[in-house]
């Protein structure tokens, strides 16, 4: 066993952190003096290490002991055996100093690859310390300094922050007291009554926010309200994080370019169980909870339901206790805000930043070199040829932490956001030769990576750029997930049992490759020991079922500013054709098919791998779609169910089946769909300047008729305008005898189309046109209504979706992978009007058909109709209102011209005329239904209870047990 000894030597020498030696060196003395303390400075001598083929211990495992010395009666003795890292001495000998304890000498001690530390320690007049209970908390004090979170050894002061100059040392007295302080303050969490609360935010109004105690506005008091609430939600992080440590359990990293988190006060306060104390708190200050959620802006970091589901996901992990981590981009600019002037949409940046984000925490302290460009040269080591990549560029990923708590449980995960700068050493060569235009314009092109959300890619520029920021975002998180495994495990054997990677769709695919690289470069494994180990820890997710929604770099790009990338990605595809041709012979059709670099069908790799694939339903969170954002819903619910354990268990919702005829819950139903629907229709006003419904009083004559998602054509929401119009020039023809039964509707549409999506932002003109006539329309009345929403975001949505009596999910059957929009509507009692495709199937298994209004083709029955092409007949009602579009009836004809040109004839790929009279007979069923209230009711009731499994909980479950292999880590209260 090799030992480390120290013994005094020259006094006033400068403390520096310890560092192990992580290869074979020569004997050298390296002296240190612990901080601000009078005793003498320690000397270690490095020894040699022992041999690389020490075993290592799976579990993060830190004991400290005190045992009583043979030779020296007047110290006590403090054994500790933990794993190396960068500052450990460091760490302990703070514990000790902030103590007030001496460490008179030390001795460290090798056990394969653990270090034992013996530390003879005294208290500030030299003596020996005997109690036990002080004893007990000098061991607890160390177990939490040295097994702390994660990044506790990258939290070393930067070597060029200056000269610090620290006041006289503390007399005996003042030492024991500071001691006794710390010690007691160690095991005090944050209190929750009225009068802490109060205190809590004034403080912050103070000294955070800068603002007077007497006089401050709303959004000063909302700012004061999040630091308070975060201060409570760092706590509870904090433990999470180092219980995790002491445990090493098997952790999932999910990686996703979106998070589309929206507000976070409410989902948060309600997750930590403060939600009405703070309220009490506030209404005693004189301000209104509920007003101060609005002073808070949307994070639109995503764009649609890809983005929604990752932020879904990630609440459902930390409430299910499982120990994961989440990494994206901190974009500067969220996702545009939409702008609409005379009906065109206009995209403004999205300025989410401006007033600052009190949920994240920049840990300018964890930073990572980011490589772009450059070549790749051999080199040899130990005899053997490795690659090497010298890059032309490098930028630096700085991260943001944002904790996000989970329901009934004090777990609190990671989302870890990465944000773009320069290179430092780049900059200061730039200043140091008197460039600083250069050195500005370096700055601008490393920020540009995390700027904005999804570049415009028309360009080759805009490609280089899209490309640049997946790679950042992988290359950063790689380098973090590889630096947590090896702070505690030294055997790239045990990473699949510690590390699974979950890709959320085709953006982080080039982790796939980054992993291999750095295996093979920078740890040196061998090509077959490093590809077993991607097969064993990667899972990938796709939301798409349609080719064209995956994404292909081109070679030329890939190869310029990932040059050993495209290597390893060839060699990677030629042992895959090798292996295929072992499978399948030499069909090089197939092949070309399946090449990475031809990539083809994935019917192909189905056949050949089917345990590979795995389908999952999609899910979203009750706590964000119910709790938070139709809180009479969730009281009602809760109140018939008899408990609020279905917010953490769902299942128990279908409970309400059993009372799903009773006229007392009918009456409390319909009450709480008044509230919702008088809200939205306030917001509509105040939006609009349109009344919606007569005097602004609501009736429930009227139904709220509801499609709110990312404008595309197989979405359809042109079927619905198309729909309106019939509907508009039915009523129009109409005696008033017959417009006394029609179903007054107010029909909402809501939505963002891509900046570059021309098609879609004439879907979006048409539909303010068509408004416009409707609305202004003396014979039309309050019997239809036409609004669209703009800018719809996550906090517009908690609005809108309580409030809809029906919902439309029109996609072309085939095109919608899952769809999380109809979960959430279905959630809230709303009933759908849907083709057979994505998760309508599954409500349809769930809710019974006789609960929802299906119209439309099938998904085998679409490509039959498309090939059916000019002989394809459409109803004559559809060839009506098309007409009435081109021939100017909304004005604008010529701009709508490619319009109608899409969607007649031979080029009406999604089936528009096709379905068109299933359609309306499924618009018929919905009027028909609508009007027998007692029927009505009892459908929203059942479309409710049935929505169990639709929780991302239960996703996130079967993730993790078929799929990821983890357990559940909960955190003690």
């Amino acid at each position: 066993m090799a030992t480390l000894s120290f013994s005094p030597l020259k006094p006033n020498t400068l403390f520096s952190s310890f560092l192990f030696p992580s290869k074979n060196i020569s004997f050298r003395p390296i002296i240190y003096t612990l901080p601000h303390r009078n005793t003498p400075p320690l000397t270690f001598y490095a020894a040699k290490r022992p041999s690389a083929a020490s075993s290592t211990n799976s579990s993060s495992s830190v004991t400290v002991e005190t045992v009583s010395p043979e030779n020296d009666a007047n110290s006590t003795v403090f054994v500790i055996r933990a794993r190396n890292r960068t500052g450990l001495l460091q760490v302990i000998t703070r514990v000790f100093n902030i103590l007030g304890l001496s460490v008179e000498k030390a001795t460290v001690d090798f056990e394969e690859d653990y270090f034992v530390m013996t530390f003879f320690v005294t208290d500030s007049r030299g003596n020996k310390i005997d109690d036990q209970k002080s004893l007990e908390s000098i061991n607890k004090a160390l177990i939490d300094a040295i097994d702390g979170d994660d990044d506790a050894a990258l939290s070393v002061a930067p070597p060029d922050r200056g000269v610090v100059v620290r006041k006289p040392r503390l007399d005996f007295g003042e030492r024991k007291g500071q001691a006794e302080r710390m010690l007691g303050l160690m095991d005090v969490f944050l209190k929750n009554d009225p009068i802490s609360l109060q205190k809590d935010i004034l403080h912050h109004v103070e000294y955070t926010v800068a603002r007077s105690r007497f006089s401050f506005d709303d959004f000063e008091a909302y700012q004061a309200l999040a630091h308070s609430v975060r201060d409570r939600l760092i706590e509870r992080w904090h433990d999470t994080l180092i219980h995790f440590k002491k445990e090493d359990p098997k952790r999932v990293y999910f990686l996703s370019l979106e998070f589309l988190m929206g507000r976070s006060l409410s989902n948060i306060v309600i997750n930590l169980g403060i939600r009405d104390q703070f309220a009490d708190a506030l209404s005693q200050l004189g301000f209104d909870f509920e007003v101060l959620v609005e002073q808070e802006g949307d994070a639109c970091l995503g764009n649609g339901g890809l983005a929604r589901l990752s932020a879904c996901q990630m609440d459902s992990l930390a409430t299910l206790d499982y120990p994961a981590v989440g990494y994206g981009l901190r974009y500067q600019y969220g996702l545009f805000r939409q702008v609409i002037v005379d009906g065109f949409q206009h995209e403004q940046p999205d300025y989410w930043l401006n007033f600052g984000n009190p949920w994240e925490i920049e840990r300018v302290h964890i930073t990572y070199p980011v490589k772009f460009y450059g070549t790749v040269t051999d080199e040899f080591l130990n005899g053997e040829k490795c690659k090497v990549w010298v890059p032309g560029e490098m930028v630096e990923a700085v991260a943001y932490d944002n904790p996000i708590p989970g329901y009934g449980t004090r777990n609190t995960i990671n989302l870890r956001l990465w944000a773009a700068k320069p290179s430092d050493q780049h900059d200061m060569e730039s200043f140091n030769t008197g460039d600083y235009v250069d050195a500005v314009v370096n700055r601008q092109r490393a920020e540009s990576i995390s700027s904005i959300l999804y570049p415009d890619d028309r360009s080759y520029q805009g490609k280089e750029l899209r490309l640049k920021q997946q790679y950042f975002f992988v290359s950063a998180s790689v380098q973090d997930i590889f630096r947590r495994f090896k702070d505690t495990h030294k055997k790239f054997d045990e990473f699949p049992e510690k590390v699974a990677l979950q890709l959320n769709d085709t953006h982080p695919s080039l982790a796939i490759a980054e992993v291999m690289r750095v295996l093979l470069d920078e740890e040196h494994l061998s090509w077959h020991r490093a590809w077993d180990i991607i097969c064993k820890i990667f899972s990938f997710t796709t939301h798409t079922v349609s080719p064209e929604g995956l994404e292909k770099i081109p070679v030329d790009l890939l190869g310029n500013l990932l040059p050993r990338h495209l290597e390893i990605i060839y060699d990677i595809n030629f042992n895959f054709v090798e292996e295929l041709k072992k499978m399948i012979g030499l069909d090089y059709d197939r092949l070309t098919r399946m090449s990475i670099v031809e990539e083809g069908a994935v019917k192909d790799f189905y056949d050949l791998w089917p345990q590979k694939f795995q389908y999952k339903t999609n899910g979203v969170t009750q706590r964000r779609w119910i709790v938070v954002s139709n809180p009479s819903l969730c009281a009602l619910i809760s109140k018939w169910l008899g408990t609020e354990a279905w917010i953490r268990d769902i299942d128990l919702l279908i409970g309400l089946r059993d009372y799903a005829t009773n006229a007392e819950l009918h009456q409390e139903w319909k009450m709480v769909k008044k509230v919702n629907k008088i809200r939205l229709a306030e917001y509509i006003e105040a939006m609009s300047g349109l009344k919606v419904l007569k005097k602004a009083i609501v009736s429930l004559d009227a139904m709220f008729d509801v499609q709110t998602k990312r404008i595309h054509e197989y979405k359809r929401q042109l079927l619905n305008i198309l729909g309106i119009i019939h509907r508009y020039d039915c009523i129009k023809n109409m005696d008033k005898n017959d417009r006394k039964k029609v179903v007054p509707r107010v029909c909402i549409i809501g939505g963002k189309a891509a900046p570059g999506y021309e098609i879609a932002k004439k879907i979006i003109k048409l539909c303010h046109v068509v408004a416009e006539r409707i609305n202004n329309d003396n014979d039309i009345g309050d019997l239809l209504k036409l609004v669209f929403i703009p800018d719809y975001n996550v906090s517009v949505a908690e609005m809108v979706i309580p409030g809809a009596d029906l919902s439309q999910h029109l996609s072309t059957a085939g095109h919608e992978a899952s769809g999380t929009g109809s979960m959430k509507f279905l959630m809230n009692g709303c009933l759908l009007l849907a083709t057979a495709d994505g998760s309508t199937i599954e409500m349809v298994e769930e809710i019974g058909q006789d609960n929802m209004f299906l119209f439309g083709a099938k998904a085998h029955e679409v490509v039959a109709l498309r090939k059916k092409g000019p002989t394809l007949k459409v109803p004559l009602q559809f060839s009506r209102v098309v007409r009435m579009i081109r021939d100017g009836h909304f004005g604008f004809e010529d701009y709508f011209k490619s319009l109608c040109d899409k969607i007649e004839g031979t080029s009406d790929y999604f089936l528009l005329g096709a379905d068109f009279m299933s359609y309306l007979e499924a618009q018929a069923a919905a009027d028909k239904a609508f009007v027998d209230e007692e029927r009505w009711t009892k459908m929203s009731i059942l479309s409710a209870a049935g929505s169990g499994r639709f929780s991302s909980d239960r996703t996130i479950q079967e993730y993790a047990e078929n799929t990821w292999d983890i357990q559940p880590c909960r955190c003690p209260f």
